[in-house]
């Protein structure tokens, strides 16, 4: 049973929204063809749905400026600009994206209180989504992992996915994906493969499922 798990592909983290990685729109077209092409029995969109007030946000914390670092739950927390606040279009799935073939919306940071990098769990490794029991009751044993941003989201869920689904082989579609910061997207790459996550295009994808019919 294989599995396609869409990150964070809302107009948040795409050009024009909240807080936008660069070319991030470039991901859409890619995952639409990996949905029609990549022989996948089941399609996950992961959502950040966050509340209005959530605590990663620079605008809860007086005198705080986005893109610092400042603390939550007295941990270390990089303070971001409000983004993907719940239903708002910032939040909502991009519109070219083909939800039609999607099977199950997984939303996260919901919790004001801790930030959600992960559509696993949240990051304080307390509170999880669900997800790893959805895919585990349905028999998945590849997760191919894809989305925004590759440095943040992307990376947690995978190496989440490997320690939370150790019988699964997960592997990260790199074309498919967009990162904030070159050297931290290559960090995050380099994280992944060290935790025995398989690195991978989707021509690849495409190129397996085409020899296998």
């Amino acid at each position: 049973m294989k599995c396609l798990l869409l990150i964070d592909i809302q107009n948040g983290f795409c050009p024009g929204g909240n807080l936008a990685v660069p070319d991030g729109d470039a991901v859409v077209p890619v995952a639409n063809r990996l949905m029609a092409e990549g022989g996948y029995d089941l399609v996950v969109a992961s959502q950040d749905w966050h509340p209005a007030d959530h605590g990663s946000f620079a605008s809860q914390h007086e005198g705080a400026v986005p893109f610092t670092m400042g603390t939550l739950k007295g941990q270390p927390q990089m303070l971001w600009p409000d983004h993907c606040v719940q239903g708002t279009q910032d939040a909502a799935l991009r519109p070219d994206l083909d939800l039609t073939r999607i099977d199950m919306i997984q939303q996260k940071g919901l919790d004001r209180t801790v930030d959600s990098y992960s559509a696993f769990r949240d990051n304080d490794r307390t509170a999880v989504t669900g997800l790893s029991n959805w895919l585990s009751a349905r028999g998945v044993t590849r997760l191919d992992l894809c989305g925004l941003a590759t440095d943040y989201c992307v990376k947690f869920s995978a190496l989440d996915a490997r320690t939370m689904l150790p019988a699964v082989q997960i592997r990260f579609i790199e074309d498919a994906s967009r990162g904030i910061d070159p050297a931290g997207v290559r960090r995050a790459i380099d994280e992944m493969t060290a935790s025995g996550i398989v690195v991978v295009t989707s021509d690849r994808v495409v190129g397996e499922t085409r020899a296998a019919t």
